[in-house]
């Protein structure tokens, strides 16, 4: 099933390139085919990190406290990031032959990426655009993922998830 998406993905990225005159050689389309399997991992994060998120909200309803929306903000970063490593790891950031990755260490590093990306240049941003430039709160967030998720990809590519040779 995955070799039946990297195909599709290719052969879609390969015409993409044609059609804006570009010739797409091997390294280019691999790079955008992650980048497009880095997005699709990014729409299934934040539907569960959502999801989370109201879940935490419902099941603190009842006990009536003022702090269940950080709750489950946590409770949605830690989870959501746990699974976009997963999916990161097994489908987007594969390890090639003849070369090894520290699963903890990874884990780790993603967990600094998501938090600088999500958490940090999301509020530094979202200050510029609604404090400095006026911006609407409902639409900062979406200028926001403009900046933040090819630097997320690039990030997580050569940093997160690199992988080392084997010796």
């Amino acid at each position: 099933m995955e070799n039946k998406i990297n195909d599709i993905l290719t052969a879609i990225v390969r015409t993409c390139l044609k059609i804006i005159r570009l010739t797409p050689n091997e390294k280019n389309v691999k790079v955008w085919v992650q980048f497009i399997k880095f997005g699709i991992v990014g729409v299934s994060n934040t539907v569960i990190s959502y999801v989370l998120n109201i879940l935490i909200l419902l099941a603190l309803k009842s006990a009536n406290v003022s702090w269940d929306y950080i709750a489950g903000n946590i409770v949605s970063f830690v989870l959501s990031v746990l699974w976009s490593f997963y999916w990161n790891n097994r489908f987007v950031f594969t390890v090639e032959n003849g070369k090894k990755r520290n699963l903890g260490k990874a884990l780790l590093k993603t967990y600094m990426a998501y938090g600088f990306t999500g958490i940090i240049l999301n509020n530094i941003l979202s200050f510029i655009w609604i404090d400095k430039v006026g911006i609407s709160k409902f639409i900062a967030p979406l200028i926001n993922l403009i900046v933040s998720v090819p630097l997320n990809f690039i990030i997580n590519k050569l940093w997160a998830f690199k992988s080392e040779d084997v010796n």
